[in-house]
């Protein structure tokens, strides 16, 4: 009888193991991806693409057992060789092709040169043939980084305490209001995709205490801007037993902190090869939504058009304001309005026409929303009547506070505008995998 064991151990060596001096010299086995052929006549340069970078590697006529002109980029390949330093190649090192073994090939050429350092091409072209953009080594790079991003994001807070959550994507009732919805029909019943997980991570609070969720989101917003998505990915978290809501952006602070050291560690490669320039977030400034609003006006000249909401041009002259003040890279806009925020959201005892909210700017763009939450049933139910706002299909959610929850707050980060800035992108869809907007459903 056969029995799996485990992983299984191959003598196939990747990148991070070639890279180990004592393997000079000495024969070795890799696969990989042709990522591009450089024929010299006698002596032709096959550069592989694996996982973890290019690989270069020497056919010489007469020593390597195979026929160059048989081999074509986008080929699968696996070869055995001699390893050797060559710090003009890739890594700083080669190998000397001995055998080669065609595993794959494709059978038309590629629609776009992805060997290029830089694709020269369009956004759109570069996601009408998507898989085939993303081998471009820059394009991959965007992808590590952002898995960077989601990997800081919950090792941070598996360190803190909080508890991983998996919420539903369908569900009977929006969670944040307005129209910006996709509806569909559930086995006869209508339904929404959801806007946010924020309704469940409320209640998630009463059972965890703190609570995060990487999950996408969906906005049926007709918008066809360079930072609007119909679906995102939305890095959430909820926690209880705060002070005030200032415990959240704390919070927050805390994590892009962790993200930096990470990606400054183990994405050093990536970071480099993009040109990444590193925010610092060891302290963020905070203001007032209103007195944000009136620093931009007096410093640009900019008359105030909308006393209830930030304008795409505000944000990004607040960002200025304080890089040029303070130096910062983020900072956190404080206590907008009520009407302009959910129904959820707790009101400033102070002053019940602003909330205890906030959102986080980044390098001229909103990145983060959150803030603090009612807790306490009745001031709840009051706030709906107060908006004229219906309860039935809200019901659990409601029963949750009766039944009675923590002080507690939280936020919701859009992980492809975080990439954006992070890189210097200046279209949201350049870092997101694929887009779903307006006119694009596939690939």
């Amino acid at each position: 009888m056969d029995y799996i064991t485990g992983v299984n151990k191959k003598e196939i060596l990747e990148l991070s193991e070639l890279l180990d001096p004592k393997l000079e010299q000495s024969t070795v086995k890799v696969n990989g991806t042709v990522h591009t052929i450089r024929d010299m006549g006698e002596v032709a340069f096959v550069v592989l693409r694996k996982r973890e970078g290019l690989l270069q590697c020497v056919y010489e006529e007469g020593v390597t057992q195979f026929d160059s002109k048989t081999v074509k980029e986008g080929a699968a390949i696996e070869i055995e060789g001699v390893l050797q330093r060559e710090e003009r190649a890739p890594n700083g090192i080669e190998i000397r092709m001995r055998k080669v073994r065609l595993l794959s090939e494709p059978y038309d050429t590629l629609p776009l040169t992805i060997s290029k350092w830089k694709l020269n091409t369009s956004l759109e072209a570069k996601l009408d043939y998507r898989s085939v953009s993303l081998r471009n080594v820059r394009e991959r790079a965007k992808f590590k980084i952002q898995e960077g991003i989601v990997r800081a994001f919950r090792d941070f807070l598996y360190g803190q305490g909080f508890t991983e959550i998996r919420t539903p994507k369908i569900g009977a009732k929006a969670a944040e209001g307005g129209s910006n919805l996709f509806r569909l029909d559930y086995f006869r019943r209508p339904a929404v995709l959801a806007q946010s997980p924020q309704f469940y991570k409320q209640m998630m609070v009463g059972v965890f205490e703190r609570v995060f969720e990487t999950a996408p989101v969906f906005r049926a917003e007709k918008h066809n801007t360079k930072r609007h998505l119909n679906e995102y990915t939305s890095l959430d978290f909820e926690m209880g037993y705060i002070d005030d809501f200032t415990d959240i952006m704390a919070m927050e602070t805390g994590f892009l902190q962790y993200m930096i050291a990470l990606l400054e560690k183990d994405y050093a490669k990536e970071c480099k090869l993009l040109s990444v320039d590193m925010p610092k977030a060891d302290k963020i400034p905070t203001v007032r939504f209103d007195d944000a609003k009136k620093k931009v006006a007096e410093k640009y000249n900019r008359e105030i058009r909308n006393p209830y909401d930030l304008e795409p041009e505000e944000e990004a002259l607040i960002s200025q304001y304080f890089k040029e003040e303070e130096g910062a890279d983020f900072v956190f806009v404080t206590h907008y309005p009520s009407k302009k925020r959910p129904v959820y959201a707790m009101d400033d005892p102070a002053n019940p026409a602003d909330t205890l909210s906030f959102d986080l700017l980044f390098r001229g763009i909103e990145i983060t929303t959150g803030g603090q939450r009612i807790h306490d049933y009745q001031q709840l139910l009051e706030k709906f009547t107060n908006r004229g706002m219906e309860t039935e299909g809200v019901e659990q959610y409601l029963n949750t506070f009766k039944w009675g929850l923590p002080p507690h707050g939280g936020l919701g980060l859009g992980l492809e505008r975080l990439t954006m800035r992070l890189l210097g992108e200046d279209n949201v869809r350049e870092t997101t995998l694929f887009p779903r907007d307006l006119s694009r459903l596939e690939p």
